[in-house]
């Protein structure tokens, strides 16, 4: 039961470390007087997604690259399913936003090139400088939509109010620090120990427990928003979210040090991941909004492919 508790403590320090972090970063940027379009696109893009980041770098460095890939790989398919699914049982969630068909192309793209990667069987430095390459590019085409369509979205929508002082920010960017390498080692020695006990593989439990837990800031902002009735982002923070995830987090990752992909992500993960993004751009495309009956088909598929991932 220790594992149990430690893994749960890891991940909610992991999401409180991710949080203070971002805050202090996005307070100092904005003390330097950056622009409010390139905090969006990168200190608040990449920190959301400092949890997944450090558990992936963690579990490589550790040897458990099933983790490692199978958080991202796991991480992206709960975005879909859970994240857009279970907010729509309480309201329909509206998925016409500007220029969303076109980022789900992008989505759709650097997920196929992942693919072909995966399907080597082992990836590298290599793959990991072509992934923030592709990432780069992405960065760089959102700047220049915004500088022509002259709108400049507010991220503090995102990540809430920031520290006022530049000592207390300072701060803030220390303890996040500090917070992420801490919960990113319990969660992964700690998941680990769970796969072992279970007789499972790190990736399943990657796949499984860890990119939930590494989903539920994304969900819990996603069903405020519907609370709140502003449910019109969050199909576009899920886009996003997914592109980061395989183009920054295993980028990164890989640079660091390479991972070996296991057979279960070659063979059923990285089509189901292809599936949902598929489902998610034939969401956007013919369909206003994602509606209740939707979400409940998409938590069905969730729950399902979750027991497939168990049992094969």
């Amino acid at each position: 039961m220790l594992a149990y508790f430690l893994l749960v403590v890891g991940l909610v320090i992991l999401v409180i470390g991710g949080d203070i972090l971002v805050r202090g970063a996005v307070s100092i940027a904005e003390r330097f007087n950056i622009s409010p379009l390139i905090i969006g696109l990168t200190i608040v893009s990449l920190g959301t997604s400092a949890p997944e980041l450090f558990i992936s770098v963690q579990a490589a460095l550790a040897g458990s690259g099933g983790l490692a890939i199978g958080n991202v790989v796991g991480s992206n398919i709960a975005n879909v399913l859970l994240v857009l699914g279970l907010p729509a049982l309480i309201a329909a969630q509206w998925v016409k936003e500007d220029g969303i068909i076109r980022n789900i192309l992008v989505m759709l793209g650097i997920t196929i090139v992942f693919m072909g990667m995966l399907s080597s069987g082992n990836m590298g430095f290599l793959y990991g400088l072509i992934l923030l390459v592709l990432l780069t590019l992405f960065l760089w085409d959102q700047y220049q939509s915004a500088i022509k369509s002259k709108e400049i979205p507010d991220y503090h929508d995102d990540v809430g109010a920031g520290p006022s002082s530049p000592g207390l920010a300072a701060l803030f960017l220390l303890i996040g620090i500090i917070l992420l390498p801490l919960g990113a080692q319990l969660t992964v020695d700690n998941a680990h120990t769970i796969a072992l006990n279970w007789g499972l593989s790190d990736e399943i439990i990657g796949l499984t427990v860890v990119a939930i837990g590494t989903s539920l800031p994304e969900l819990a902002a996603s069903m405020m928003a519907v609370i709140r009735g502003n449910s019109n982002l969050a199909i576009g923070n899920v886009v996003g979210s997914n592109i980061f995830n395989i183009a920054a987090i295993m980028g990164i990752t890989l640079i660091i040090t390479p991972v070996p992909v296991g057979e279960h992500i070659i063979n059923l993960d990285m089509w189901v991941m292809l599936a949902v993004s598929l489902l998610l751009g034939a969401i956007a495309y013919f369909m206003n909004a994602i509606t209740r009956w939707m979400g409940l088909v998409m938590i069905a598929l969730y729950t399902s492919y979750i027991a497939i991932a168990f049992v094969s």
